[in-house]
């Protein structure tokens, strides 16, 4: 019964994720055809960013909440809303830092001062983004996908049609950028009605609810702090990489057009393609992290190393298949989804690389399920390390950007190797 209900979340996520790349594909397409390569590498600047601010204002209350729902042992009412208030707070301060320091960021790390607008407009959306995850963390806990896929779906759908129509209005490229970030909010707060209307009627919202209960908080500190410790990681890794591609590239004589250029067709058409199968490895990863999370505690320990092994295993069997097609088909893909041949060599290169990618996120799940979180932390801080170390080193021998593609091949390996050896010790 219990395997069947595993495998009916997965089947549930996996539909509704196959739903939404679809639909986030078609958002790809319109706003790469909209920004063209140059304003995609100038969203792509800022991602990085963006990315970091949504890790610090998460703080791993998702994951924390869906882990603490998932053992059914407290008010899980009181635990979802008491830690509204917190995540509010932590959200203003964020918003208050990115206004004083968003000219900075633009100007001297990122050098080029039209990431400004954007970078302003990232900090007003967080909050939107904290309040839907943490909603999302409720559900997955109880096992219940159904909510996540229509919030999802209903989101994107949002998301597309205000892309469509808006991008068009705005003749800047800096402009229509953050035009692209600011749709968030209006996505997100489709996705929190839905959620909304989800909940259980018995859960009657009152003020008091919003009330923070000590010893919750307590709880899903005890646990978000090491999971945010480890996206942390991986964020300012991820946040330091274009400040440092510019900085070296720029003093080696590169161009500030080139390096806008190569980040944009890797990180807004190649990587995004490789991630195409990640809406399967995701969906396998949330549905594992209840069914871990019980089977551990319980101290089911085969039964929980066999959950894991079919995690993996039906990563793979999407993971692979996708590698083969990235090998044999990139140009046909790469003019299909963006309309251009660029990224080819890349795609060619990163393709078997991210078979490894694709198995880390269950693996990093069943970590958390499993009270690692810390050991998959350290793993991510060393990952990190050695990928800002390689991406320093690389840019100065003159080869572009493969000192990102080498750096970021080697951080996967690492940290995937690393979850694996962990995970069978345990």
């Amino acid at each position: 019964m219990k395997k069947n209900k595993f495998i009916k979340s997965t089947l549930i996520l996996i539909l509704g994720g196959f739903i939404t790349k679809i639909l986030g594909m078609l958002i790809k397409i319109v706003t790469t055809r909209a920004l063209g390569t140059e304003g995609i590498g100038l969203y792509m600047l800022i991602t990085p960013t963006f990315m970091l601010l949504i890790t610090l204002s998460q703080l791993g209350l998702p994951v924390a909440i869906s882990k603490l729902v998932a053992e059914d042992n407290r008010n899980n009412k009181n635990l979802v809303f008491s830690i509204i208030p917190v995540t509010i707070i932590i959200n203003i301060v964020i918003i208050i830092i990115m206004l004083i320091f968003s000219k900075y960021i633009a100007t001297n790390l990122l050098h080029d001062k039209r990431c400004y607008y954007a970078l302003i407009c990232t900090g007003l959306v967080l909050p939107f983004i904290s309040i839907s995850s943490i909603l999302r963390g409720y559900f997955f806990g109880k096992e219940k996908m159904i909510p996540h896929v229509v919030s999802n779906i209903t989101e994107d759908l949002v998301r597309l049609i205000i892309i469509a129509v808006g991008v068009k209005l705005f003749n800047k490229i800096e402009y229509a950028v953050a035009f692209i970030v600011i749709s968030n909010i209006f996505s997100e707060l489709t996705s929190i009605f839905v959620l909304f209307f989800f909940l259980p009627k018995k859960f009657n919202i009152k003020k008091t609810d919003f009330k923070l209960h000590l010893s919750n908080a307590k709880d899903i500190l005890e646990i978000s702090i090491p999971t945010t410790g480890s996206r942390l990681i991986g964020s300012i890794s991820y946040f330091f990489e274009p400040i440092i591609i510019t900085f070296v590239l720029i003093k080696i004589g590169y161009s500030n057009s080139f390096i806008i250029n190569e980040y944009g067709i890797i990180n807004g058409y190649v990587m995004p393609l490789l991630l195409l199968p990640s809406f399967f490895t995701m969906a396998i990863s949330q549905a594992l992290i209840p069914e871990v999370s019980k089977l551990y505690s319980r101290k089911k320990y085969k039964e929980t190393y066999k959950k894991i092994k079919e995690a993996i295993f039906f990563s793979l069997l999407i993971g692979i298949p996708a590698t083969i097609i990235f090998e044999i088909f990139p140009e046909q893909l790469l003019k299909f989804i963006y309309n251009t041949n660029e990224g080819v060599t890349y795609l060619k290169v990163l393709a078997p690389i991210c078979i490894l990618h694709y198995i880390q996120s269950p693996l990093t799940s069943a970590m958390q399920a499993m009270n690692k979180s810390v050991s998959a932390m350290n793993a991510t801080i060393i990952g990190s390390i050695i990928k800002v170390i390689l991406l320093f080193s690389l840019s100065y021998l003159h080869i572009g950007m493969w000192g990102l593609i080498i750096a970021t091949s080697i951080n996967i390996i690492y940290v995937t190797l690393h979850h694996i050896k962990h995970i069978k010790r345990t």
